[in-house]
């Protein structure tokens, strides 16, 4: 079969799942995060070569302590995400470095709970921001986030010309990033006009989060990958490659617009 159609049909697999489980109910949203989270574990254990066991064991326990089971606490839900956006920022400044990640088993988990955990379970929380549980807001980050991430591809394969990142994404270019920025605004001011009654000032912030941290986000991943000599963080979706591959952008993102969420929250 056509690779470019096995990809497509892969990716409107993994669509449909997603969108029905969120808008089914929360008890099926929490479960594919769930699943999604197991599965991004393995795939970064071994990327890092961390035991996968303990970690899954891990990850599954504080996901059902803090996502699943969890009721709404300010100082608990700002602790979980200041926690990971520690973790990330340290990503950051050692994306644009020359080092490799820390060989050290202490530094391997820190990240794992970090870059991988804490991330899931706050992707958990996004929608129960409120009192009642809003699938809207969810969608239409990952709508931002397809937007962002079709058209920088579409506008760097037309017009590309300046590398972004080469030494760690050679087929990302400066052209496509601006590209995918402005389509991913134009999204967010359709969806806070005619999906989610946010305004559409929350909205741009919003789309400008997700085109940014998830470009790095996807550069963070890319440099995961590049230290473990593999193009793909699995195989579990065809053409696609792994649930970290798919997942990168959402759970660099997650944290930070979760914060600012909790913020306009906290001050209306």
């Amino acid at each position: 079969m056509n690779e470019t159609l096995i990809r497509s049909l892969s990716g409107l697999v993994f669509i449909s799942v997603l969108l029905l489980a969120t808008l089914f109910s929360p008890e099926s949203y929490l479960l594919l995060f769930g699943l999604c989270l197991l599965q991004t574990v393995r795939e970064f254990c071994n990327l890092i070569q961390l035991p996968k066991a303990p970690a899954l064991l891990i990850s599954a326990l504080l996901y059902v302590l803090f996502a699943v089971f969890s009721t709404s606490n300010d100082f608990i839900d700002f602790g979980l995400v200041l926690a990971s956006i520690a973790v990330l920022i340290s990503l950051i400044f050692w994306l644009f470095s020359n080092k490799n990640s820390g060989t050290d088993n202490q530094a391997k988990w820190v990240k794992l709970i970090g870059y991988i955990i804490l991330p899931f379970i706050i992707i958990a929380k996004i929608p129960m921001l409120t009192d009642n549980y809003i699938p809207s807001i969810i969608i239409g980050i990952f709508i931002l986030i397809w937007t962002n991430d079709t058209f920088a591809y579409v506008v760097g394969k037309s017009i590309g010309k300046n590398k972004l990142f080469e030494r760690i994404s050679p087929k990302k270019t400066i052209e496509g990033f601006i590209g995918g920025l402005l389509f991913a605004v134009l999204a967010g001011i359709l969806i806070a006009i005619f999906y989610v009654e946010r305004s559409v000032f929350v909205w741009i912030i919003t789309a400008i989060c997700v085109s940014f941290l998830g470009t790095i986000g996807d550069l963070v991943e890319s440099k995961f990958k590049r230290m473990a000599n593999v193009k793909d963080s699995g195989n579990i979706m065809p053409g696609h490659g792994g649930m970290l591959d798919r997942l990168d952008s959402i759970i660099f993102v997650a944290p930070f617009l979760f914060l600012f969420y909790k913020i306009l929250v906290y001050v209306s």
